[in-house]
């Protein structure tokens, strides 16, 4: 079983040959593939963790397309001032499947 934990956005994803997964948005357009930094590589019973080791790793992944994430309510209120705000956010989000490990 081969698995590799990648360096996406703010996260860590654990990623496999043709899962998909949602990252944060990508500077990609829809068919272009896109190569994600590798943190951790398992190979069988070896685990990789050096980073000199793991500059020759690549993680191939094709996007298949952009996508928003939930709302999230945001409110603001202090007691006895009369202030309250509310505010909303949409996280944009690219949806990618992995295509390969090397």
């Amino acid at each position: 079983m081969v698995y590799a934990v990648v360096r996406a956005g703010g996260r860590q994803e654990k990623v496999e040959v043709g899962s998909i997964v949602v990252l944060d948005r990508q500077q990609a357009k829809v068919g272009d593939t896109i190569e994600l930094p590798a943190v951790l590589l398992v190979d069988g019973e070896a685990v990789t963790s050096d980073a000199a080791k793991l500059a020759k790793v690549a993680v191939t992944a094709e996007v298949l397309g952009e996508e928003r994430g939930p709302k999230i309510v945001i409110q603001k209120f202090k007691n006895k001032t009369g202030y309250k705000k509310r505010q909303g956010h949409r996280q944009d989000l690219t949806r990618v499947k992995v295509t390969g490990i090397k």
